[in-house]
């Protein structure tokens, strides 16, 4: 699993769930033991001058010497404590990566859903601003037209009025144009981010679909018993590193949901703010929307977003709003993602 190891920095065990509980247990048993120690004090003192309970707990200690210094015993420990802190936050948190991958398909679906409906809205929005700056244009013309037609005809306080109402109408234009450029990355942001995720969530059923048997195999060919014992003669434990991978796909999806629906909730304020009726939009979600433009590379979108801005912003790449949605269909020989999580 090299690839893994170089792609994916590996969460540490107290970066988990289960770190949390063995923080709380490890605290709970150093307060634990120094409070016995205390209270036992008179009577291990007492042990102590007893020549047989001196030589037992030296013997004790030397137990515990040998377990701190010898690393493979060490290991050992440190496997069996990791182990029951992960059975016990698994009562009360699920921890199973399969489960968790699970539960991320159905909320892809979900969002896909609510993606789907914000574009059908932003398309809406987008004709009906095309409409605005139509008609605004058709108006200039006519403004100017009676303009000219005035000052041929000496009439000097029509031809202002009809230039000034034209300018105005030039600077509203200009406005709403730059309204629609912005409206128009975050279609082809969400159009794209919504194939992307469909992708996403066909290659997360794969994998659910194939580790979850592939799983349950390792684990009953690598009982606790037998990863102990791998641990102990020094071999990777695989039932360890199996795991590991499937945390860190997990992890992967965890990240691109919570872009997926940072993104989401940025585009919905972001069209929360605009009254086209009255030609107005709010500051605010303009310079969200731009923040996001400058910011890195998307975990759903990859280099693709840097060719959307640029497409955006190329006036000879006109985008057709009455186009169909391309159908998402995966290219015959496509690679899982994920596959090489477990290379």
């Amino acid at each position: 699993m090299e690839n893994f190891n170089s792609e994916f920095k590996k969460k540490s065990f107290w970066q988990k769930p289960e770190g949390v509980t063995g923080t709380i247990f490890l605290a709970a048993l150093i307060l634990g033991g120094g409070y016995l120690i205390a209270v036992s004090l008179p009577t291990l003192i007492a042990l102590v001058s007893n020549t047989l309970y001196l030589a037992g707990l030296l013997a004790v200690l030397a137990a515990v010497v040998y377990m701190v210094l010898d690393p493979r015993m060490r290991n050992l420990v440190w496997y069996g404590y990791k182990s029951v802190m992960r059975w016990i936050t698994g009562i009360f948190v699920q921890i199973d990566p399969i489960g968790i991958l699970k539960s991320y398909i159905d909320e892809l679906k979900n969002n896909l859903r609510k993606m789907n409906r914000q574009i059908s809205i932003l398309r809406g929005q987008m004709h009906k601003l095309q409409e605005i700056i139509h008609n605004n244009k058709k108006q200039i013309e006519s403004n100017l037209q009676l303009a000219s037609k005035a000052k041929a005809s000496n009439k000097q306080n029509i031809m202002i009025l009809k230039s000034r109402k034209a300018g105005r109408l030039k600077e509203s234009n200009m406005r709403l144009e730059d309204l629609y450029k912005k409206m128009e990355i975050l279609y082809r942001v969400l159009t794209k981010m919504y194939e992307n995720s469909q992708v996403l969530m066909e290659d997360i059923k794969d994998q659910v679909e194939v580790k979850e048997q592939e799983r349950k195999a390792i684990h009953a060919s690598h009982s606790a018993m037998k990863s102990a014992m791998s641990i102990m003669s020094g071999d990777p434990d695989k039932r360890a590193m199996f795991d590991a991978a499937m945390e860190a796909v997990a992890d992967d999806v965890a990240n691109k949901v919570g872009e997926m629906e940072r993104f989401m909730e940025m585009s919905a304020s972001f069209m929360d703010s605009i009254d086209l009726q009255n030609g107005v939009f709010e500051e605010e979600g303009m310079k969200m929307l731009e923040k996001w433009e400058k910011e890195g590379v998307s975990l759903i979108l990859g280099e693709e977003k840097h060719n959307l801005l640029v497409q955006a912003n190329d006036d000879t790449q006109i985008l057709d709003l009455d186009e169909p949605a391309p159908e998402v269909v995966r290219e015959p020989g496509h690679r899982n993602q994920y596959d090489n999580f477990f290379e």
